[in-house]
């Protein structure tokens, strides 16, 4: 099932995909409790939203060991942890800026995981049966401050740096779907999550010893090898089979 976040007559609702373009208005959010309230208004009268609203997003990176050697690193023992802002979020359809700050702005398609119930020491069985949905996201990454600062906070916080959407499916194996980025068209990145060095419930699970995760916050899993500069102009589009495309416009900040 598919959940949503619109604006619908000057609000921000989450919503209820239904049937024929149309969506049912919640109440809440879904990981927050929320029902359907009686209203179901068509998608075309609704603007889409960010479908997510975290208090955190934990990342993951060089989780697929392809991308890792791409950019000559050795594969971490653990998962390599870093957290974007919430500040950076957007949505399919929001443009990503290009901050004057950086000469080679890169995507890097993921599969987001949206957590449904706080999480604190799980373990895999208590972090698999605690994730709410999947979604697509786009970790854009400044390459250059990344490999000046070492740390990632700078290259990867920028505003409009991690589109999510287009929305949240309740109901996805994540241990086998297709990830795939296109930039105007073009595949860039081709992976599969099976490829993943550490799966989605031991990424949950090692997160929550480290961080409480609260409903709705937001864990992306790392990004299969084909990362690339995005420019002015281009339209990046990110696409996990079982939950749809996540599409994007780039145009410079200054």
């Amino acid at each position: 099932m598919r959940f949503l976040r619109v604006a619908h007559e000057g609000q921000a609702r989450f919503a209820q995909e239904v049937t024929d373009g149309r969506v049912h208005l919640l109440s809440a959010a879904p990981w927050a409790g929320g029902t359907p309230t009686g209203r179901v208004v068509p998608l075309a009268d609704c603007r889409m939203l960010c479908p997510v609203t975290p208090t955190k997003i934990a990342c993951v990176g060089r989780n697929y060991a392809a991308h890792a050697q791409e950019l000559g690193h050795q594969v971490p023992e653990e998962p390599l942890l870093f957290l974007k802002p919430p500040s950076s979020l957007c949505g399919s359809g929001d443009t990503i800026l290009l901050p004057p700050a950086s000469n080679r702005v890169e995507h890097e398609a993921e599969l987001g995981v949206v957590i449904g119930a706080r999480l604190k020491d799980a373990s895999e069985e208590e972090a698999r049966a605690a994730v709410f949905g999947y979604t697509c996201a786009n970790d854009v990454t400044a390459r250059d401050l990344q490999k000046r600062d070492v740390q990632f906070t700078r290259a990867k916080g920028f505003d409009t740096f991690c589109p999510v959407g287009p929305w949240a499916q309740s109901s996805l194996d994540p241990g086998s779907a297709a990830v795939v980025c296109r930039v105007n068209g073009k595949v860039r990145q081709d992976g599969n999550t099976r490829d993943m060095i550490h799966p989605v419930a031991r990424l949950v699970s090692f997160i929550s010893r480290i961080m409480t995760l609260e409903p709705g916050d937001l864990v992306l899993t790392g990004t299969p090898e084909g990362v690339g500069p995005l420019a002015t102009g281009d339209t990046v589009e990110v696409e996990i089979a079982g939950i749809g495309v996540l599409s994007n416009p780039v145009t410079s900040a200054a």
